[in-house]
């Protein structure tokens, strides 16, 4: 049992595809996620009618649009937890540099959807938010750098990467888009941190951090009319922040019952950004501490699994994904609930959204690869001289 948990599996060589996926995969964070998926259809199903009536749609058509890509995310999920690091990393890379290229050129060609921020491309019959797929991409593309730098001989990884890095937040800061650039940051220095950053340098990225976070505020309207929002003792019960704050309080325990709750008729992005409130106000805290708890398994099982990892690329980029995935629910149920500014950040397979559900199936998917059993010592026989 030990062995299927923690990775020191013998290698059973010309056995089939699928069932050495099944044999090596984590079935408990792949359970956990598709446990995501069907509550986020729940929800689809209770915030998204209001709004589908408002645009002259058909009461579920947010839902049945929620299902196909939800579909395709599960399959690209699928997909990629089969391949093998080393195609993981290749295909990271070209989707990398095409998600670059296309953040690059949004000002040009994107549109903002009449929310204030260019980070779309309209395709017509649906929209497309390149810094979804960057940001898998780039953690594995900083991993791979991270780890060669400690190489003998090896490149300037770190520095390469960390002119990546602020090359995203520079282009994600324009749109703006401060809550994606944030997250960006934070999974590089996470994994600067695994890679053995030492502490003086990351307190001054925190310091750093905090300047730009000033100068924003300072020319940025955008920015600065979040923080003041945030800030203000008083909400103001017409916004969606106090939509939100109200429909939570209301909720309470056991919610008001299935198909009752208020919110969704008031609040635009019920189904997206404050899908949370919904959750709270319908079904209560239970189903909201269901839903802590299914991102907390995904991300505890995936860093203790990639804790007796050997190889320092699969270490750094499976944690880099762990992590990311598990601030960006923080971030979304954070901002419900007035801990932190509105980020408009969607809730990892709940919220709805075509590439944020595909690029989080194919984020989930790398981790999973990432954290397959594979024929190896664990990391602490090398520590103790036996590897």
């Amino acid at each position: 049992m030990t062995e299927m948990v923690y990775g020191a599996v013998q290698d059973q060589r010309g056995e089939p595809i699928l069932p050495k996926w099944w044999r090596t995969i984590d079935r408990w964070t792949m359970s956990c996620v598709l446990i995501l998926f069907v509550i986020g259809l729940l929800l689809g199903l209770a915030s998204s009618p209001p709004l589908a009536g408002r645009n002259g749609f058909d009461p579920f058509h947010y839902v049945e649009r929620q299902a196909i890509f939800g579909g395709l995310a599960l399959v690209a999920m699928l997909l990629t937890s089969m391949m093998s690091p080393t195609l993981v990393r290749r295909l990271a890379v070209l989707g990398f540099l095409a998600s670059f290229v296309a953040l690059a050129f949004l000002p040009v060609f994107g549109t903002d959807f009449g929310k204030g921020a260019v980070r779309w491309y309209s395709l017509g019959f649906a929209s497309m938010q390149p810094s979804e797929f960057l940001k898998p991409g780039f953690i594995v593309v900083a991993a791979w750098l991270l780890a060669a730098s400690q190489e003998i001989n090896g490149p300037p990884g770190r520095l390469w990467s960390f002119a990546l890095c602020m090359a995203i937040v520079g282009m994600l800061v324009l749109q703006p888009d401060f809550g994606q650039a944030c997250l960006i940051l934070f999974g590089w220095g996470v994994m600067y941190f695994v890679a053995g950053a030492p502490m003086l340098l990351l307190l001054g990225m925190a310091g750093a951090v905090v300047l730009g976070g000033m100068l924003a505020y300072s020319n940025s309207e955008h920015f600065a009319r979040r923080i003041d929002g945030f800030l203000n003792q008083e909400v103001d019960p017409t916004t969606q922040l106090g939509y939100a704050t109200n429909a939570i309080r209301e909720g309470g325990l056991f919610g008001v019952g299935v198909g009752e709750g208020q919110v969704k008729w008031s609040l635009p992005d019920a189904h997206t950004d404050f899908i949370i409130a919904v959750a709270a106000e319908e079904y209560g805290l239970i189903l909201v501490l269901i839903i802590i708890a299914l991102y907390s398994i995904i991300v505890v099982r995936s860093l203790l699994r990639l804790m007796r990892e050997r190889d320092m690329f699969i270490r750094l980029a499976g944690t880099g994904l762990a992590c990311m995935f598990g601030v960006q629910a923080m971030i979304n149920m954070g901002v419900a609930v007035r801990l932190l500014p509105a980020k408009g950040m969607t809730l990892p397979f709940v919220s709805y959204g075509g590439s944020s559900l595909i690029a989080g199936g194919i984020a989930v998917g790398m981790l999973l690869a990432f954290t397959r059993a594979r024929p190896q010592g664990e990391l602490g026989d090398i520590l103790r001289g036996r590897g």
